[in-house]
């Protein structure tokens, strides 16, 4: 049994999916799911995250850690937290650039929050036991401040999707032909949505909204900030931005469920709102505008003295981070944070 097929049959037994629940489904069913059993990061897995295209990006999250736990009075103890770590790049190269501050490291208490166990085995083995681990925030200690990252982790969080047809809102949903292949569908949607053009697509995550919201209510109790980075909107909008990829390319995402990366669009708007309406601040910008305000530049200038044998590859890198037609605008750097000051790099965005 595939989960193509496990989904077949549900479907035929309980109806339709939501996209939300297909995504869920392709994304972590236990038995099939692709983060459940086949994660596949990296020049040679099926897609590329900004740590794994230069340790620049994961240097300068550590700055910016740093800087933002200076700011805050240097609180001893506090929470570093990165949800969704992937491979664990990320944070160890956040761990080396915190060394620079004296007091940062010896007052964070690390922790991953991962669900899928063939990640967290590879945190492991690049991490040791500097760090610990939990499935949910819940699991993360409260009750003292909170500095916490998240990169590209929104856009993995599912989503419905709704069409404006000539009769009003329908919802796209996971059916079944008559001879058990998955198929594109609409039923009623069963939800008040704003009126539209014929033929617009909204996509609505309860998820991230949720995530939001949660992280909100920390920040405003225990204090910190939280910096998520991924590719989306920062206006509200509308647009079909399901994806599935496999070895770096596109591919029908009704095609081979659990077997390639599945996202949506974060959608910051709503994620920024349901911080605020908990109790937090939030600003936003393009990847390209927080990375040269924490120094991007200077500090390729840096590795380029370092190693002028690998000018070309860090120009490259550079500009695969920045560049306008590459991460730079379509991803976004949004913090959300504690009422009463102001995170590095976000005091003017």
């Amino acid at each position: 049994m595939s989960l193509a097929d496990k989904l077949a049959a549900q479907i035929a037994q309980t109806g339709p999916l939501t996209m939300a629940q297909y995504m869920t489904a392709c994304l972590h069913d236990p038995q099939f799911g692709y983060y459940a059993t086949r994660p596949a990061l990296g020049e040679t897995g099926d897609f590329l995250t900004a740590p794994l295209v230069s340790q620049m990006f994961g240097e300068l999250i550590g700055l910016w850690a740093a800087s933002a736990w200076r700011q805050m009075r240097a609180p001893d103890p506090f929470v570093l937290v990165e949800i969704g770590p992937g491979d664990g790049t990320l944070m160890e190269d956040l761990l080396r650039a915190g060394r620079a501050l004296p007091g940062f490291l010896d007052a964070a208490e690390v922790w991953l929050v991962e669900t899928s166990e063939p990640l967290a085995a590879r945190q492991a083995a690049r991490l040791g036991e500097r760090v610990s681990w939990a499935r949910s925030l819940d699991e993360v200690p409260s009750g003292v401040p909170m500095l916490l990252v998240a990169n590209e982790l929104l856009d993995c969080l599912p989503a419905r999707q709704f069409v404006r047809m000539a009769t009003g809102w329908t919802e796209q949903v996971v059916g079944v032909d008559r001879q058990g292949a998955l198929i594109l569908g609409r039923v009623p949607a069963p939800v008040a949505l704003p009126d539209a053009r014929d033929g617009a697509v909204l996509e609505i995550s309860a998820a991230q909204e949720a995530l939001g919201a949660v992280l909100g209510h920390r920040l405003a109790e225990d204090g910190g900030a939280a910096l998520l980075i991924d590719y989306g909107r920062d206006q509200p909008g509308f647009g079909d931005t399901l994806q599935a990829l496999s070895r770096h390319k596109k591919v029908d995402p009704l095609a081979c469920p659990g077997e390639a990366d599945l996202t949506v669009w974060a959608d910051f708007p709503a994620v920024m709102a349901a911080a605020e309406t908990a109790g937090a601040r939030a600003a936003i910008q393009t990847q390209a505008a927080f990375l040269a305000r924490m120094g991007i530049g200077e500090r390729a200038e840096g590795l380029v003295r370092a190693r002028p044998h690998k000018a070309h590859t860090i120009g490259r890198q550079l500009n695969r981070l920045v560049g306008g037609d590459q991460m730079g605008e379509l991803f976004k750097a949004c913090c959300l944070y504690s009422p009463g000051w102001t995170p590095p790099a976000f005091e003017e965005a």
